[in-house]
């Protein structure tokens, strides 16, 4: 099980954050290390929770448990417990498709009551980041497969400072490009073909873009997060961040 337990140092940074210390009013709950690493080790595995290990104590406390941390954004906090001030000189956005499994698929109101769209690899969800200069998340968005990718820029840019940003082709948006120079920032991103008057790009710059993409393959190495099988957003939302918290203090 060594492969899904935190560090102490990550650990440090996390406990403060766990509901049900001994310093909270009411009941104190159990080891809350091993029950986060429960949680790594169903992201990890994209395992049911009714498969859990012996190990981590019963599946079904471990779930309501889960979905108490997540009702009470817990891992919002570990998430930026663990993340260090972004080195926000540049930031980077990209996009990702994972599909949806079948399991993901049964929220009250159906797939189109969440960030769940068909698109041509089926039923899919887009997730949608921001990183900083060194490919650390930062903020992401959740998207139906088959929307736009600029459909969700607005909300991750508002009330973020950076020097400049890097993005392919994708973002290549008057609107953006607009905000971007309202902002005073550098535009790193790969134009269309059919731009009359294409801005210079510095492609040296533009290499890094690497960096989100390193981001991404890091989070999918989470089977439960390279493929969907949460119905609702908001406990998908939940594994990204406890992932998101584990790769950006590494």
């Amino acid at each position: 099980m060594d492969r899904y337990v935190l560090s102490d140092a990550q650990w440090a940074k996390m406990e403060p954050h766990c509901l049900g210390k001994p310093t909270d009013p009411g009941r104190s709950g159990g080891d809350n290390r091993r029950f986060i690493e429960a949680v790594l080790w169903i992201a990890r595995t994209g395992s049911p929770w009714r498969d859990l290990p012996a190990v981590f104590g019963n599946w079904s406390t471990a779930f309501r448990r889960y979905s108490d941390w997540r009702k009470a954004d817990v891992f919002v906090r570990l998430f930026e417990a663990c993340s260090d001030e972004p080195d926000m000189e540049y930031a980077m956005v990209d996009a990702t498709i994972v599909k949806v499994h079948r399991h993901g698929q049964g929220a009250k109101g159906g797939p189109q009551s969440q960030a769940i769209g068909r698109s041509k690899g089926g039923m899919t969800t887009k997730i949608l980041a921001l990183t900083d200069a060194l490919g650390n998340l930062v903020r992401f968005e959740l998207l139906p497969g088959h929307r736009f990718d600029t459909v969700g820029v607005e909300p991750l840019l508002g009330g973020i400072e950076f020097g400049g940003l890097i993005a392919d082709k994708a973002f290549d948006s008057n609107a953006i490009i607009a905000d971007l120079d309202a902002r005073g920032a550098k535009m790193v991103i790969s134009q269309h073909s059919r731009r009359a008057k294409p801005r210079p790009l510095d492609r040296e710059l533009y290499k890094w873009r690497h960096l989100i993409e390193n981001f991404f393959c890091k989070l999918k190495e989470f089977k439960r997060i390279a493929m969907r099988a949460d119905k609702t957003d908001q406990s998908f939302s939940a594994m990204i961040y406890l992932a998101a918290a584990v790769i950006n203090s590494r």
